[in-house]
């Protein structure tokens, strides 16, 4: 089945390898944060490396025409949320042989 020379051992090292290599990267990112502005700096948010909304800060000025905040607070999360998902991605660790 799996040919001659197939190192099982060898297969289940690598596995361990990667599942604490895993583990390790979620913590790192557990204590990250992602902090994003929009409309000038009248809005900022900030996630934390789980991509939960830790906080927003909103100027005086940006209040005064609602939807535009609105539109304000959803660029900024989303501005956040990319720089949060792309960190996890580049912690992550490598699989060898799936060319990534």
């Amino acid at each position: 089945m799996f040919g001659e020379g197939f190192d099982m051992n060898a297969l289940m090292q690598q596995a361990q390898k990667l599942q604490e290599d895993m583990a390790k990267a979620q913590e790192e990112m557990a204590s990250r944060t992602f902090t994003s502005t929009a409309g000038g700096d009248l809005v900022s948010v900030t996630l934390n490396g789980q991509g939960n909304l830790e906080s927003v800060t909103i100027k005086p000025e940006a209040a005064e025409d609602v939807e535009t905040l609105q539109d304000l607070i959803v660029a900024a999360f989303r501005s956040a949320k990319a720089d949060a998902d792309q960190a996890l991605v580049e912690s992550m660790p490598q699989v060898p042989g799936l060319g990534m």
